[in-house]
């Protein structure tokens, strides 16, 4: 039986140039592609890169808040790609996204009982006192008092606006939360307090998580399993914790040796990357990391994309150095 909730298979997603207003496509942007992970029921799968890399929208895509424009998402085996109307609509109560900035995702003009009450108002026709009693219970899910449901937003910290999206998002029961970058807007002191909140909430509910961070420790803290995004590529796929212990893509070892730790275990040297992330209209021959990589082997890097190599520990990487 396949145990995974989640499969992507070869996603990709292009956007068209426009030449000025009235003009035609001039090019396009590979904001996605091809990439392939699966997620297991109940586990957690973490996509980590640059900003730009593409990591958004391969969310947004799973969602189909945008159009893929190939591949396969397979929702218990069933490719949602090619799903329309109410069974979509079915489906996607099973799929939440929790947003990068809490206050910008909640409406100013509505209180917190409103905005977590809209959901249900839509898809389970809830009106009056039943509506109520689960708004009060969805907000005590995640800490808030019932005080807190007639407060708009700009009455709340940044962890409470949090924790109302959290909320809102669970109001359908949903199977899997995408996380874009949970914790980056919140103060250092609440970061940690939302990812242990956020763990034991997967426990109590059996949730199924994507996590999307630019930030290394929060993926090894609350993932599984990671994939190393760049240029709308993974380079390096694998168990969180051997991945970023032992990386094996010049990339990966470059993101790892510049994440701050205790001076004992602080890496001698931090890996200094050449240049900016190119822009994805304009997409490097060969290996797209060529023109940053420390580790280059010479013409094969600039002409011949490399392919991906599996390794027995289930990991994977996308480089010539293991060709």
């Amino acid at each position: 039986m396949n145990d995974n909730l989640l499969e992507i298979q070869g996603l990709r997603k292009y956007f068209p140039l426009k030449k000025g207003f009235f003009g035609g496509t001039q090019g396009k942007v590979r904001a996605v592609d091809g990439i392939s992970f699966s997620i297991p029921r109940g586990r957690t799968f973490g996509l980590v890169g640059e900003s730009g890399s593409g990591k958004t929208t391969v969310a947004r895509a799973i969602l189909r808040l945008i159009e893929p424009s190939e591949g396969r998402i397979l929702w218990q085996g069933k490719d949602i790609c090619r799903v329309l109307g109410s069974e979509m609509k079915e489906i996607r109560r099973n799929m939440q996204m929790i947003f990068q900035d809490p206050h910008s995702s909640l409406n100013p003009r509505k209180t917190v009982f409103q905005s977590v009450a809209e959901p249900l108002v839509i898809h389970e026709r809830l009106k009056g006192k039943k509506l109520r009693e689960q708004v009060e219970e969805l907000l005590a899910l995640v800490g808030l008092k019932r005080e807190h449901m007639f407060r708009y937003p700009h009455e709340l910290s940044g962890g409470q606006k949090q924790r109302v999206g959290i909320s809102r998002a669970l109001s359908l029961h949903p199977r899997l939360l995408i996380l874009d970058e949970p914790t980056s807007a919140l103060d250092v002191s609440v970061q940690a307090q939302m990812l242990n909140f956020l763990e034991s909430l997967q426990e109590k509910l059996s949730l199924t998580y994507l996590y999307i961070s630019h930030n290394l420790a929060v993926i090894r803290y609350a993932c599984d399993r990671v994939g190393v995004m760049y240029l709308g590529r993974i380079l390096e796929a694998g168990n969180t914790e051997e991945v970023f212990s032992a990386p094996r893509h010049p990339y990966t070892r470059a993101l790892v040796s510049a994440v701050p730790l205790p001076q004992a275990e602080q890496p001698a040297k931090a890996i200094l990357l050449e240049g900016d992330i190119p822009s994805a209209t304009h997409i490097p021959s060969g290996c797209r990391f060529h023109t940053r990589c420390p580790e280059r082997i010479g013409p094969i890097c600039a002409e011949t994309e490399p392919s991906i190599r599996f390794f027995p520990d289930g990991s994977q990487v996308t480089c010539h150095l293991y060709g």
